[in-house]
């Protein structure tokens, strides 16, 4: 695994003044998600294309005295211990060699991903914050350590250590490089009703065992894998095997899959457990007119574009 360049950017006077730093965490999609069969841990085999996309949360990192407090203003975002930001900062803590709580730090997000979307918002803030905290302290345990923290905190916690366009595989924790996606305009979608990871997991499960093809993809395995020919995606070969089970019990996604793919979209599909839905295009006014195109009431619709790692790390500090 490649570690993200700004884990090397630890000296204090990248923290600006009086001990402030602001840091983006920036969203991703699944361009590409094949699930296997349940794992002893609890957890499914994962075979995913993870992309960076621009849309990102704002994280202030502020050195204060006492407790490290964690807050955000977001409906259904927790605060405090509850928030996978303060279990970055906890684990790194104490790979730093202190002990209890952590403390010294106040920490701030402001929410622009949509919650339980598929975009990994929480984990991509927890994952910024642990970058951040590096910087903020002048200290950093190491890629290793850093990538096992990421884990801790979320299957894709890694993934946001490299960015860009990467292969996920195992629980989706063990990430590598792949070539970059050329830029591309990215429409999210998010329908009015969310999907927890469990419950989307839960219905393919329930719906391969009653099928009889417990483990095996929603597809039947028609679409191959790597879906690349040479350096170069196969739009057509994408899929998720999580988009079924979940389109079943929510059609509203099936709907805007629909829409995209009707709106010109090279690509559109789930993201991750859902219930985002992007359609990928070449020419920004194609997906602006798209995303007019579906938005509906109470429905949550963003143009936004592709990341390469390059740019991610330029854009990592604000």
């Amino acid at each position: 695994m490649t570690p993200h360049p700004n884990i090397r950017m630890t000296s204090s006077s990248n923290t600006g003044a009086a001990g402030l730093l602001k840091v983006r965490a920036h969203a991703k999609i699944n361009l590409d998600l094949r699930v296997g069969a349940r794992r002893a841990d609890g957890f499914h085999d994962l075979t995913t294309i993870l992309q960076s996309i621009a849309v990102h949360d704002t994280v202030t990192l502020r050195a204060v005295e006492g407790p490290c407090r964690v807050r955000c203003a977001a409906t259904g975002v927790p605060e405090g211990e509850a928030n996978l930001v303060w279990r970055a900062a906890h684990g790194l803590w104490g790979a730093l060699g202190r002990r209890g709580d952590p403390s010294g730090v106040s920490i701030t997000i402001v929410k622009r991903i949509p919650i339980a979307a598929g975009l990994g918002g929480g984990t991509a803030d927890a994952v910024a914050v642990l970058l951040g905290l590096c910087r903020l302290w002048g200290e950093s345990p190491g890629p290793s350590r850093l990538q096992e923290i990421a884990a801790d905190v979320g299957a894709d916690g890694p993934f946001f250590l490299v960015g860009g366009t990467a292969l996920g595989v195992g629980r989706g924790d063990e990430v590598y490089p792949l070539a970059e996606l050329p830029r591309h305009w990215v429409v999210i979608a998010v329908p009015t009703r969310r999907v927890s990871t469990a419950a989307a997991y839960g219905w393919m499960d329930g719906d391969r065992a009653a099928s009889g093809r417990r483990g095996r993809p929603s597809d039947g395995g028609k679409k191959r894998f790597p879906p690349v020919s040479g350096s170069t995606l196969e739009f057509d070969a994408l899929t998720n095997d999580l988009e079924r089970p979940v389109a079943r019990r929510r059609p509203e996604v099936r709907a805007a899959t629909r829409m995209l793919s009707a709106a010109g979209a090279l690509t559109a599909a789930m993201t991750g457990s859902g219930s985002g839905v992007f359609g990928l295009f070449a020419r920004r006014a194609r997906a602006v007119e798209a995303a007019g195109g579906v938005r509906r009431e109470g429905w949550s619709v963003l143009v936004t574009e592709t990341l390469d790692r390059a740019r991610l790390a330029r854009q990592f500090g604000v």
